[in-house]
């Protein structure tokens, strides 16, 4: 009988060992130090797609992102913004310290055109991040773009924003955070975390690291 995988809530069990688990995880330091203590690899995993849940645009996802979309493009990696709901402000991003040249918005004309161009960047060994807002994503569409990242192995970051009622769906995500705002800044729940430990909270607050 052929040996089925083991589902994520079995996973994510801090009390079961799995011999692949002493595998190095790939990841790019999101820039906050709490942040990155707690996620397996100590940042946004490569090779994987990562999930950040928003009850709605502006409760400081771009708090979260900006650190590493800053430190790549001003390495002269390309990042690329899909579908966002607001057209970013260029002014504001230059002076945040993102490197404008290296920066792509790509606004498509269907959530479907939005999946897949989705799917061709992450298959770009030129781009340093994807952040695609997606707001329906079946487990198929997650696992077309699962394996776009997967295949890509060391390119770009895939960066997810999503609506909350996400939560209800499966996810094959590597990672997948909530984001709420509260007084003093937001606060990341870890939701998910492939060879972590989910369940973990934390406020999004100071500087940066």
């Amino acid at each position: 009988m052929p040996l089925r995988p083991l589902p994520d809530s079995l996973l994510q069990r801090s009390d079961l060992w799995l011999g692949h688990k002493a595998q190095r995880i790939s990841a790019e330091p999101t820039g906050h130090a709490a942040l990155d203590a707690l996620l397996p690899g100590g940042g946004w995993p490569r090779g994987a797609i990562s999930e950040i849940l928003l009850p709605r645009p502006g409760v400081g996802e771009w708090k979260l992102l900006l650190p590493a979309l800053v430190r790549l493009s001003q390495a002269g990696k390309r990042i690329a913004l899909v579908a966002p709901p607001h057209l970013p402000y260029a002014p504001a991003l230059a002076g945040a310290g993102i490197a404008l040249e290296c920066c792509w918005i790509v606004q498509p004309e269907s959530a479907a055109d939005g999946v897949w161009a989705i799917e061709q960047l992450l298959r770009s060994s030129a781009l340093g991040a994807v952040v695609g807002w997606c707001e329906a994503a079946d487990e198929r569409v997650q696992r077309r773009l699962q394996l776009a990242a997967e295949q890509a192995g060391s390119g770009p970051l895939g960066l997810l924003l999503r609506p909350p009622g996400a939560h209800q769906q499966p996810s094959v995500s590597a990672l997948r955070l909530g984001l709420r705002p509260e007084a003093g800044g937001p606060r990341i729940d870890i939701l998910k975390a492939r060879g972590g430990r989910s369940g973990q909270s934390l406020k999004l607050a100071g500087q940066a690291a």
